[in-house]
């Protein structure tokens, strides 16, 4: 890598700018045009989705983390960088989009010409307003023969208010309209503001694990200026560290010298523990701190938990390195050790939804070979005593006994979706089916029509985007956030195998659900587990009173076969034997659960 010594450029001369849109919108595509168009990736780095790096993003065509990198663009005679952020659209990585949105002064709405404006761009549309971001509407997929350019405008210029003139027309495919795009983000992006002279202050938005060089934090400086070797410290941490090396992020590393106020760009300091970096902390001297931190980002709040667990006991430790690592490269993910008496021990983890979940489980397997069990995912629920005490209870064997419990309240969100009108009915019975209640409908224009509800939050746990999805062929989006905790009446539903309880099989559902719900999983574990020589009872249960049961048949041998005629006392005799013979066994043998019905309860429908 070259080294670039120090450097008279002008902080006038910078941009930093995040794209934003809804899934599927072609950000990705569109930044591969913008990075083609600066030249800063050439030749055999030119592929699809640079940006992409996991081969998860490729396959399924989505963003699930922020990217930085720098572009250098010549215009009126000066040269000028260009700091790009492109991020995830989906509504379970919304906090990956608030980081970036924290190191950036403007954003691209980039919005499909096909399709107009979607849940999400509206939410994350709201995210860059209130970080006072100037934006520039882009519409993109303009080469599509169904593209509906007057339309989509129309709803821009509701949306936002700006002049029809002020809309780029583009297409991530051709590259038309990107010369038009840099211009836009060179007059109308504001540069950084900060001051080269006062003392350092940065911000850290982002982190990741490298097994040579230990963590990698990635920063935006705010104030003063940063050099290679200085005496750094993480101030709300406390520790400190040299600066070993300093750079600017384009395809890969590369070092710089010093990097000034309203540079975005990446320290090395020999971090070997991910703990000791922080997402949203402030970088500053040790010689010369700065009097505050910057504000960061509020600790994120999960919204789904579920516990993951080693499929082999033994591999708990390399487990529990794994995580480390992921949290390092995904803040939004939590975790904390609990132990399950059908599992052996694990994590419950806490996810921002079940996208998010999936993606964890599946980087675990990729990334570091880790094949985990995971159990029915629930929500947090805030349980209050008869004693005046609150706790909350992210897990169904947490509950204390319904005797002492005065009442449970459980998160409800807000939900936004936005469809075509045709298929508002079945919307709406899907949410009217998962306890919500219709708070308003509003036509945004003649064939697009937004639902607001409030649902509770478990109720979308499961597989309620899926539904959405196929009961409005995939042209309903979805948005939603936290309005706080109400009251519910709530249960532990319970799943028994000849008496003794599946700890890792207990749910927290509301009664008016319960018996359907418990009777679907013992028909479900009934084809599931395999038969033994003895009887198996699968039962639900709610506290004492059994609510669903399910039996598996032993194996039998038939025992009477030898007797030809005879006294039928004979054949009983046998018989009795035989049932003493299974009953003995049914005390001793083990009923093994396999992996898939712990799986297949998550996907019940």
């Amino acid at each position: 890598m070259r080294q670039i010594g120090g450097r008279g450029r002008s902080m006038k001369n910078y941009r930093n700018f995040c794209i934003i849109a809804h899934i599927d919108h072609g950000k990705s595509t569109l930044a591969d045009r913008l990075l083609e168009a600066t030249h800063t990736v050439m030749g055999k780095d030119l592929q699809a989705q640079v940006l992409d790096s996991m081969d998860i993003e490729r396959e399924r065509g989505i963003t699930i983390k922020s990217h930085a990198i720098q572009m250098e663009y010549s215009h009126d005679g000066q040269q000028y960088f260009l700091n790009l952020i492109d991020t995830p659209g989906h509504v379970d990585f919304s906090y990956e989009v608030s980081r970036s949105i924290a190191a950036c002064e403007g954003a691209l709405l980039v919005i499909d010409a096909t399709q107009g404006i979607q849940a999400q761009t509206i939410s994350n549309l709201y995210l860059a307003i209130d970080s006072e971001l100037e934006i520039i509407p882009v519409l993109n997929k303009m080469d599509l023969p169904n593209a509906m350019p007057d339309e989509v405008k129309d709803q821009i210029v509701d949306l936002i208010g700006c002049e029809r003139d002020d809309i780029i027309e583009a297409s991530g495919k051709t590259g038309h309209g990107v010369e038009q795009i840099l211009e836009e983000v060179i007059v109308n992006i504001p540069p950084p503001v900060g001051d080269t002279k006062a003392p350092l202050q940065a911000l850290i938005f982002d982190s990741l694990f490298n097994s040579y060089r230990g963590v990698i934090a990635y920063f935006k400086v705010v104030n003063g200026e940063i050099r290679k070797g200085d005496k750094v410290k993480f101030v709300n941490t406390g520790k400190q560290y040299q600066a070993d090396e300093i750079g600017v992020l384009k395809l890969g590393l590369y070092p710089r010298d010093v990097l000034q106020a309203g540079d975005v760009g990446y320290i090395i300091s020999g971090i070997k523990t991910s703990t000791e970096v922080k997402v949203g902390d402030t970088i500053t001297h040790v010689g010369n701190p700065c009097e505050d931190a910057l504000d960061g980002f509020e600790d994120v709040k999960p919204m789904v938990f579920a516990g993951l667990y080693p499929i082999d006991s033994e591999d708990y430790e390399n487990l529990r390195e794994a995580i480390e690592k992921l949290v390092l490269n995904d803040a939004s993910l939590t975790y904390e050790p609990e132990s399950s008496v059908a599992l052996g021990f694990g994590f419950r983890c806490g996810f921002l939804g079940l996208l998010h979940m999936e993606i964890v489980q599946e980087r675990l397997d990729r990334e570091f070979e880790m094949n985990v069990i995971s159990t029915v995912p629930n929500v947090s629920y805030k349980v209050f005593r008869k004693n005046g005490q609150m706790e909350n209870v992210y897990n169904p064997s947490g509950l204390p006994d319904q005797t002492i419990i005065e009442r449970i309240e459980e998160p409800y969100i807000r939900a936004q979706i936005i469809s075509m009108p045709d298929f508002i009915g079945p919307i709406m019975k899907l949410c009217l089916d998962k306890r919500g209640e219709l708070k308003s409908q509003v036509y945004l224009t003649t064939d697009r029509v937004e639902l607001t509800f409030e649902l509770p939050l478990a109720e979308i746990v499961f597989d309620f985007y899926d539904k959405l999805k196929s009961l409005s062929k995939g042209y309903a989006s979805f948005d939603y956030h936290q309005i706080g905790f109400v009251p519910a009446h709530l249960a532990r539903l319970d799943i028994l195998l000849n008496g003794e309880m599946v700890d890792a099989l207990s749910a927290l559902i509301h009664v008016d659900n319960a018996y359907a719900f418990g009777r679907r999983i013992c028909v479900k574990l009934k084809d599931l587990i395999p038969r033994q020589q003895f009887e198996i009872a699968i039962q639900a249960a709610i506290g004492g009173k059994i609510i669903a049961r399910e039996t598996i048949k032993a194996f039998r041998k038939d025992v009477t076969s030898r007797c030809y005629g005879g006294d039928i006392t004979r054949k009983r005799k046998l018989l009795e034997k035989q049932k003493k013979g299974k009953k003995r066994m049914k005390q001793v043998g083990n009923v093994e659960v396999p992996q898939t019905a712990f799986l297949a309860v998550l996907k019940l429908d």
